[in-house]
């Protein structure tokens, strides 16, 4: 199909970009990597009246540290994040979740940014994003906020971020040292994740001292497993201790039924693959 007709803008700085937004009003919609938006507008499935496109605005690529934070450029592609040097040291679950995303065109297109923006519960990055207590730095026409994780997933493809802002970066902790482990349930290759679980953990002299898992898709928003993760911590460190843990994966959680899977099914799968992650995080 061939989309209604729209204005389109392609600023090359944050502050153009936030007043263009500003301009065009609550119908002006922002164009990142494409890879879901596209879709949208070839389907009529939205109508925006302006579409602002990220993609001169040099600022927001590229990933720099800053003290005990990794910050990532909201247009970073899903390729580069998987490259990058700083990530695989230090937030080595983002990276290994983004390996999952898709296939190579849509990685080399997309955009971390704009995919923890759509906020699609089966989405491969916003568990993670929860797991490892990700801030997101948000502009607007009143300045920059940062958003906790925790308060950024608000429902089903819904987030933090207002009508006229602009998600600019994702700021993560340093889990230097630690394991990390992206385990996702799909029936088909570059399928949306029906489950998946997000696992980072820090084992030391045998012993399990810190955990963070996030589930993906056991939710209209992403949830931490924190059952599990206060089973496991201070255990030694097992296949049976791990195994017994992950009982406790779907607590808390609201999995849908659908054509993929029923509710019951999800729970059962994101036992399994919280068990799974864990054990592959430690090694």
């Amino acid at each position: 199909m061939i989309p209604a007709s729209f204005d389109y803008v392609r600023p090359t700085s944050v502050a153009e970009a936030v007043q263009a937004l500003a301009d065009g009003g609550d119908d002006a919609k922002i164009l990142a990597g494409g890879q879901s938006f596209i879709p949208v507008l070839r389907l009529r499935m939205g109508d925006p009246s302006l579409v602002v496109d990220l993609g001169g605005i040099a600022e927001l690529r590229g990933v720099r540290e800053e003290g005990d934070k990794i910050v990532v450029g909201a247009m970073t592609t899903h390729h580069d994040v998987t490259r990058d040097d700083l990530l695989n040291q230090h937030v080595k679950l983002i990276s290994e979740a983004t390996k999952t995303v898709a296939d190579f065109q849509v990685r080399h297109r997309g955009t971390l940014g704009g995919a923890l923006a759509h906020a699609d519960p089966a989405g491969d990055l916003a568990a993670p994003a929860l797991a490892l207590d990700a801030e997101f730095v948000i502009a607007g026409a009143n300045g920059e906020r940062t958003v906790a994780a925790s308060d950024f997933f608000e429902d089903y493809f819904t987030t933090a971020i207002g009508p006229q802002e602009i998600l600019t970066a994702i700021r993560f902790p340093k889990y230097t040292g630690w394991g990390a482990r992206y385990e996702k349930f799909n029936r088909v290759a570059q399928a949306w994740s029906i489950v998946a679980v997000a696992a980072t953990v820090k084992v030391e002299g045998g012993s399990i001292t810190d955990a963070r898992i996030g589930l993906t898709n056991m939710a209209g928003v992403p949830v931490r497993a924190r059952g599990v993760e206060s089973a496991l911590v201070g255990q030694t460190m097992s296949e049976e201790t791990v195994r017994a843990a992950a009982q406790a994966a779907a607590e808390g959680t609201s999995p849908t039924s659908d054509a993929d899977a029923g509710s019951d099914y999800r729970e059962h799968l994101a036992k399994v693959l919280t068990g799974r992650a864990v054990l592959a995080a430690a090694g």
